[in-house]
């Protein structure tokens, strides 16, 4: 009898080492544990030593570290009509483990499915050329409208970036020529503006040796300066037209004499 009784108390001993040992968790730092006491939410712990009551708590365990995952390419169909394929990687992380266990049931598959559809439908909003040259902008716009969708399920979407942007040859094309069209465009319009600028100055020039007539003769002489140290066999001579009016005036027509 006392065999059995020293037996059936080392039997409970080890029963209830057992519960105990059973009932240990540790959680890491970055590791949070959603506890359920009879199927119902009951608190959020960790990190650290936590007991749970085997049978009657359930812990899920959560992982709070960002979570880095890509966006597979996707067609997207740009405001002007054209066809492109876009891939980006999303980066976010558990922020609220109570919601990301209870609110969705895989929140990484969730987010990811979330992430492709919001990128057709942001970039689908914006021509080609912004695609290619606003990608900041569009990063935020992408990142803040999946932020607002993923917050209900208590993830945090902290960056979004689109990686490449695939157009097909014939687009490939149509853009070095409109490319090489605006480069013309600003090469004539360059071109124009130098023609004006020099137009304005040269009648400030004409104006200012108009109120002067003795800086058209000074003038002159510049340029005789300039021909000579040239080296040149011929040189040409400019004649003041008023002093042609001034022979023409004295000598008269024929007919006048």
């Amino acid at each position: 009898m006392i065999g059995f009784t020293f037996g059936f108390t080392g039997l409970l001993i080890a029963l209830v080492l057992l519960i105990a040992l059973s009932s240990i968790r540790i959680f890491k730092e970055y590791e949070r544990g959603v506890v359920f006491m009879l199927g119902r939410f009951w608190k959020v712990k960790g990190p650290g030593l936590v007991l749970i009551i085997p049978v009657v708590q359930v812990a899920v365990r959560m992982d709070l570290r960002t979570v880095v995952f890509d966006v597979p390419a996707q067609d997207v169909i740009t405001r002007d009509n054209v066809s492109v394929k876009v891939n980006a990687v999303v980066y976010f992380r558990v922020v609220d483990p109570e919601k990301a266990v209870i609110q969705v049931a895989r929140y990484v598959e969730a987010t990811s499915q979330l992430a492709q559809t919001t990128l057709r439908a942001v970039l689908g909003k914006h021509e080609l050329d912004a695609l290619l040259a606003e990608r900041e902008q569009l990063n935020a716009d992408i990142q803040k409208t999946l932020d607002a969708q993923t917050d209900a399920w208590g993830i945090k979407v902290s960056n979004v970036e689109i990686k490449h942007v695939d157009i097909n040859e014939t687009m490939i094309r149509a853009i070095a020529r409109q490319a090489e069209a605006e480069r013309e465009r600003r090469a004539k319009v360059i071109h124009a503006e130098g023609e004006l600028q020099a137009s304005e100055k040269l009648l400030q020039a004409a104006q200012c040796l108009a109120q002067q007539p003795q800086a058209m003769q000074l003038r002159y002489l510049q340029t005789l300066t300039t021909i000579a140290a040239d080296k040149n066999s011929t040189i040409v001579f400019p004649l003041p037209i008023e002093l042609l009016n001034a022979l023409i005036e004295r000598g008269g027509t024929p007919r006048e004499r």
